[in-house]
């Protein structure tokens, strides 16, 4: 492979598990690439999703590789924030999880793959090369049997739409201001719709904006949006 190409023209990527070994496992396979430069590291979604805001947008990261299970913040519901305030950045999901549920809440959230940690180097890296040419999202192999089988299984399938449309656990209270301010109701007028002051109205929307981590209603009704929230 020719090396000799500028750092501009390389792919820039994000991992984000909270076990430093694992952190140095992922990153002696990218290396195996010379393609691959490693701009950012993170300890769980919470830290992810802070040095993302702090990045210019030259600086951050094509692709993310996400563990799911990390304390604070957990990978499905920080791809969930990311991935409608970042839609350039993609998600892939990399763990040691395969069960059907964890898989459907990745995809719902916004990963556009989903990788075993068990996978080669040469896989790891053949599939996200495959991402940055094709665009078609890395799937392991026993995974996409899975997706498979959710799809022959409508029922099934149908619940689990229903039970993942709500990833960030917004009370129904809670839903039904997202989407009266999204109406461009103000806090008073929200409230004496529903029969609450206002100061109740801002700190329910105080607790939306902590659920959904972001600071403004404009981002909150970004992700509302994308999310099928409202």
């Amino acid at each position: 492979m020719d090396t000799n190409f500028n750092k501009k023209d390389m792919i820039r990527i994000g991992v984000v598990d909270d076990k430093l070994n694992n952190r140095i496992i992922i990153k002696d396979k990218l290396a195996r690439n010379a393609f691959f430069n490693v701009v950012m590291e993170a300890i769980n979604g919470e830290d992810f999703l802070t040095q993302l805001k702090n990045l210019p947008d030259d600086d951050r990261p094509h692709m993310v590789l996400m563990d799911l299970e990390m304390p604070f913040l957990d990978g499905v519901t920080a791809i969930a924030s990311a991935s409608s305030l970042y839609p350039d950045i993609k998600f892939i999901v990399l763990t040691i999880f395969d069960d059907e549920d964890k898989v459907f809440r990745a995809i719902k959230a916004g990963a556009c793959g989903y990788l075993l940690k068990e996978e080669s180097s040469l896989t790891v890296t053949d599939m996200l090369m495959n991402l940055w040419e094709s665009g078609a999202g890395p799937i392991s192999p026993s995974i996409a049997y899975k997706i498979l089988q959710m799809v022959q299984q409508p029922d099934g399938l149908k619940h689990k739409k229903e039970d993942g449309v709500n990833i960030f656990q917004l009370s129904e209270r809670e839903k039904e201001i997202l989407q009266l301010l999204s109406q461009g109701l103000e806090y008073k007028e929200i409230g004496n719709k529903i029969f609450i002051s206002a100061n109740t109205v801002k700190k329910h929307c105080i607790n939306i904006y902590h659920k959904l981590h972001v600071n403004c209603k404009a981002q909150a009704l970004r992700i509302a949006y994308t999310m099928g929230l409202i």
